[in-house]
Order: C-alpha cells, then sequence, then structure tokens
C-alpha cells in the first residue's frame, strides 16, 4: 500500500490493500463475533436486528410504520473519487432496498488521510449526495476522521409498513430464486488491481455497482413478495444460506443459469479470486453441496464478493414469469437461478 507523497498521479486504488465489500469481515468470523449480541433480550418494537439477523435493523414505531437503519463502508474500489462515492452510497443504501424500504436520509462515514485533496474528498461527498438524491433521500450530514488508507460509506435511515418488509426468512419450498444483478464484482475489480481486467468489463462491472436497487425492491414489493436479501460481501452462496436458515429451507442455484458480468468467469479461470472469497468458502463449507461436473469457474463465481449487487428474492413459481416481465418493463435485469427445497443448506447443481 502506497502513501500519498509516493503516488504521482493520485489512484485511490493504491492506497489500499483491498476495497468494497471484498474488505467486508468474512462472514465465518463475524458470525462468532456477533454470538454473544444475539442472546441478548431486544424490545418488541425491533422486528429486525439480530434475532434472526436481516439486511437492516427496523423499529415499528406505529401500526403502519417502522423505521429502518443500516450502515456500510469500505476502501475503494476504483481510482475515480465521484465514482467511488456513487457506488459507495449505491452500496449502503441496498440494505434499506433489501428491506422493501424507502430511503429517508443518509450521513456520510468519512476516514480519509490529511493529505488527501480537498477537491478529491468533495468529489467522493458530490458523488454520494448524487447517488443519495436518486435513491429517493438526502445527504444530511455526516462524521469524518484522519486515516491513512481512504473508507467512504453511509449510515442510511428508511422508513417501511411494519407488515410489508422483506425479510430474509421469507422463502418457501417451491419457490423460485430471482437474482437482479449479474454476478461478478469482486472478481473484476480484483483483476483489475493485477492487470488482468479489460477497461470495458471493468467499465460494464463499475455500471452494475453504481445502479441501484430502488426499482427492482419495488417491483418486488407489488408483488407481494416476502423473502428477499441483497447479495454483497458473503456471495450468492453465503448470502443465500443466511436466507436458506431464516426460512428453514433449502436453497438450490442451478450453476448453468447463474448470470455473468463479461470477463468475470474467464478471469476465474485465470485463478483470480479475491480474498474476501476465502472467507467465503469457509461460511457456507458445512452447509453446502457442489455437484461434481460443475465447472470450477462457476463455483468461484458463485462464491465471489460483491459490491453493490442485486436482490436475491424467493418468488413463488405462479408469480415468478409476471415478476420478471415487471422488471424487465421497470429497466431492471432478472434471472431465475435455482428455487427453494424442503430441507436446509445451500446446493449448487
Amino acid at each position: 500500500m502506497a502513501s500519498l507523497s509516493e503516488v504521482p498521479s493520485l489512484r485511490l486504488t493504491t492506497l489500499t490493500d483491498c476495497g468494497g465489500c471484498a474488505a467486508k469481515l468474512g462472514a465465518d468470523l463475524l458470525s462468532e463475533a456477533l454470538s454473544g449480541l444475539a442472546a441478548q433480550v431486544a424490545p418488541d418494537e425491533l422486528i429486525a436486528g439480530l434475532q434472526p439477523p436481516d439486511d437492516a435493523a427496523a423499529y415499528r414505531v406505529s401500526d403502519d410504520l417502522a423505521v429502518i437503519g443500516t450502515v456500510d463502508f469500505f476502501p475503494p474500489l476504483v481510482d475515480d473519487a465521484r465514482t467511488f462515492g456513487q457506488i459507495a452510497a449505491a452500496n449502503a443504501m441496498s440494505d434499506v432496498f433489501a428491506m422493501g424500504g424507502g430511503v429517508l436520509f443518509a450521513l456520510s462515514i468519512a476516514a480519509f488521510p490529511e493529505e488527501l485533496p480537498r477537491d478529491v474528498m468533495a468529489e467522493v461527498f458530490d458523488g454520494a449526495s448524487e447517488t443519495v438524491r436518486a435513491g429517493g433521500g438526502t445527504l444530511a450530514g455526516g462524521h469524518t476522521i484522519r486515516d491513512p488508507e481512504p473508507k467512504y460509506g453511509l449510515a442510511v435511515i428508511g422508513a417501511a409498513h411494519p407488515d410489508r418488509l422483506l425479510r430474509k426468512g421469507g422463502g418457501r419450498a417451491g419457490d423460485a430464486l430471482v437474482l437482479t444483478k449479474s454476478l461478478g464484482t469482486g472478481l473484476l475489480v480484483s483483476g483489475a488491481r493485477q492487470g488482468k481486467t479489460m477497461p470495458g468489463d471493468l467499465g460494464i462491472a463499475i455500471d452494475s455497482m453504481r445502479g441501484l436497487n430502488r426499482s427492482a425492491s419495488e417491483v418486488l414489493l407489488s408483488h407481494d413478495i416476502l423473502g428477499a436479501t441483497d447479495v454483497t460481501g458473503f456471495g450468492l452462496l453465503g448470502h443465500g444460506l443466511e436466507m436458506a436458515r431464516g426460512s428453514g429451507a433449502r436453497f438450490v442455484f442451478e450453476a448453468a443459469a447463474l448470470p455473468a458480468l463479461p470477463g468475470a468467469l474467464d478471469l476465474a479461470r485465470e485463478g483470480v479470486e479475491t480474498g474476501g472469497a476465502a472467507h467465503n468458502r469457509r461460511f457456507v463449507r458445512d452447509d453446502l453441496d457442489v455437484a461434481p461436473d460443475i465447472e470450477p469457474a462457476l463455483v468461484t463465481l458463485a462464491h465471489d464478493p460483491q459490491t453493490s449487487g442485486g436482490l436475491l428474492a424467493a418468488v413463488p413459481e405462479r408469480a415468478a414469469q409476471a415478476l420478471l416481465e415487471d422488471l424487465a418493463a421497470a429497466g431492471v435485469s432478472g434471472w431465475r437461478v435455482g428455487h427453494v427445497e424442503s430441507g436446509g443448506g445451500v446446493e449448487l447443481r
């Protein structure tokens, strides 16, 4: 990791060892660290929190209003400051959309080197503010500290009807599994650090990470879907396992149906993989079955940590086709990537 004085033309990624959601503490370590908190008694008004864990906390204020709170931040995964702010904001708001909520306002969480040029900081803030407005909210303040490794994100406050929250535990046997963004952002960002990712492929990944899950969430709510999460740092299989556990069911993913961003599978075939993927493999290992004939690159893709990934929804089979059509009409991609069965754990078939 370079210091600012060693970077003649500032590139944010040279100031970090890793970036985006690949920098998250592994799900295997996190579950152990949070085990004590999950045993604490929570008030009845806290309808989503750590018991069981969900995408965001939700607090019932009245019969028709729940306040949603979440926080997310990470080191830069791109060099352009404005783009970094946009991706960080989209990623932080995603947990509110994954719960079926609307964004009210957000607060910046920023850690920057004192030597970082002020115009670079301003570009990060401006990119985030623009994205929060597109998400329906306002960037209303925040807090900044000194740190030799830059980091940025948001604490986001949203609102939803308490009886219409999208929950990780909403999947039922027979449901179809629908995903709203292609996979592979971790592979492409990691490959870019190694000089292996084609610039055009990285550009497509950046556009995906900047994209909001707002429209996808609204379509899910219009179909009365109950089970959803967003796919971020724990990868498709890690977040799928969280949903499977919450639902008391088995999530089966069809390897051939997984949508991949351009260039992602090629990088996986070259042996590119993020450090966060190793944590994801350990997290799901004891609950994962992988068919023996599946290409290793697809297994890597399914473990790949995503930054600002799409929504994974468990959809009643009778509603799946209409949902996909409405997603397309709203300008949102959608793929059937598997189904829910009785049992437990996750499977790549």
